[in-house]
């Protein structure tokens, strides 16, 4: 016993592991702190979304249509039964999870997905129902919001789920690769971020609700395809980082009735490297805080705000999947003064960001064996 405490010693000490317990354990070094990187579950498919319980369990998200609860040993539940229908295929397939505010009281959680529309169409909606006591089935599941129109293609759903702190519900909505202006459209829900009550109806104060051509819901618009979202944690405001094509990831602070340009300006390209709209700027269309090029195409963000890691106290932590990489952002202000790029050398595509309970770091990695991380400082 003593032999092998000295040995993980040593190896902790070296920066490696054995490759027995290396794809459990990593350690690596960050611009100002040293992190060890540990495996809390494993064998999850494509992992897309992640949510504390009450309990610090975890409901966890899988894209092919699996909602999982994940306890502190890492022991994932059977599938919880009673989902709506899901569209599964290309970027498809159950989403984003949110708690009710009130979940201790209602047990109430908010589930985004691609909704099966029937004859190959289907758009990103949004659920809400109550997670059975026994935490093994949803009951009196309803369709609270759809995106419309819906489409035939695989393409850019969003969607993440933020509640303000009012108890609204931000919804963030991709522009399901369609080029033709329609992010521009107040009339459609396509490249919108969209701030609703908890029972789907528009929101109070939102820009568009006496206009009979636009989209009460709708909160701001010219959006490609936002895959990260979450609340300032001093301010209350909602921050977003969405996808570019190739460049032109940005960072925004999405204001109610602005617009934030897509596809007229972009700081990317298209794919065939053909010139994206009008350029890069434009007047009445806003500019990103931050921007990529090229692009890390970034999945989930958070508010750092714990106390494990004081160096990064109000960071923000952006997962990347084409990018296998965790951007940790320094902010002042509504501006983000710096970045750092972390985990490079872990190899894995970042799906989500969660702070934990805990204060620790967690991560969901996207691939068919699909992990949840957490960080921790190595000290």
């Amino acid at each position: 016993m003593l032999k092998l405490r000295v040995a993980l010693a040593c190896a902790l000490t070296l920066g490696a592991l054995s490759p027995a317990l290396a794809q459990d354990t990593q350690r690596f070094r960050t611009d100002k702190v040293e992190v060890i990187v540990e495996t809390v579950a494993r064998d999850l498919q494509n992992p897309w979304g992640l949510a504390f319980l009450p309990d610090n369990r975890m409901l966890v998200t899988e894209r092919p249509g699996r909602l999982r609860i994940v306890d502190a040993n890492g022991t994932l539940s059977e599938p919880i039964q009673g989902l709506p229908r899901i569209a599964v295929r290309g970027q498809a397939g159950l989403l984003d999870v949110a708690l009710d505010p009130n979940f201790a009281q209602n047990r109430l959680v908010y589930l985004s997905f691609a909704e099966d529309r029937g004859e190959g169409r289907a758009g990103t909606s949004v659920a809400r129902a109550r997670l059975s006591d026994n935490g093994r089935a949803l009951e009196s599941l309803n369709v609270i919001f759809r995106q419309e129109p819906n489409y035939t293609g695989p393409n850019h759903w969003g969607s993440r789920l933020v509640f303000d702190r009012e108890g609204n519900l931000f919804v963030t909505l991709g522009d399901r690769f369609d080029l033709r202006n329609q992010a521009q459209n107040p009339a459609n829900h396509i490249g919108k971020i969209v701030h609703i009550k908890r029972d789907g109806s528009a929101a109070p104060g939102n820009p568009y609700l006496n206009r009979e051509d636009a989209r009460p819901e709708i909160w701001s618009l010219g959006h490609r395809n936002l895959q990260s979202a979450a609340l300032h944690p001093t301010t209350g405001e909602l921050w977003t980082v969405e996808h570019g094509a190739r460049g032109g990831d940005e960072v925004n602070i999405p204001q109610k009735g602005k617009n934030y340009g897509w596809p007229i300006i972009s700081y990317g390209v298209d794919y065939s490297g053909a010139k994206l709209g009008e350029g890069t700027k434009k007047e009445g269309l806003e500019q990103p805080v931050y921007y990529w090029d090229p692009s890390i195409a970034p999945s989930g963000m958070a508010f750092y705000t714990g106390d494990k890691f004081p160096a990064w106290r109000g960071s923000i932590l952006v997962g990347a999947l084409a990018g296998k990489l965790v951007s940790r952002l320094d902010t002042n202000g509504n501006r983000v003064t710096a970045e750092e790029r972390m985990l490079q050398q872990l190899g894995e595509r970042i799906r989500d960001v969660r702070q934990g309970p805990d204060g620790f770091v967690y991560l969901l990695t996207d691939s068919r064996n699909g992990r949840i991380l957490r960080m921790k400082p190595a000290t």
